[in-house]
């Protein structure tokens, strides 16, 4: 069997799902840093929602907290070693 014709299998499939429904949490708090310190790659940048599974609906709540949080100095809008 040459390399064209076997099946590329791209890692596991798992179902993505929203941690914010799971746990029940309806309000996401701009105030703390830490638990938004989870949605911010190295560099300050908020994620997408592919990469955090979030659903639409709460990845716009995420970004208006981390903004809010960035305004008023929780979190820094741009760094080169943030974790």
């Amino acid at each position: 069997m040459t390399l064209k014709n076997e099946p590329i299998n791209r890692g596991e499939n798992r179902k993505k799902y929203c941690r914010f429904k799971k746990h029940g949490i309806k309000y996401i708090d701009y105030k703390d840093p830490n638990f938004l310190l989870k949605f911010v790659n190295e560099q300050g940048k908020i994620l997408p929602r592919r990469l955090t599974g979030n659903s639409a609906k709460f990845q716009r709540k995420v970004a208006t907290a981390i903004k809010k949080a960035r305004h008023l100095a929780l979190l820094p809008y741009v760094t080169d070693g943030l974790k």
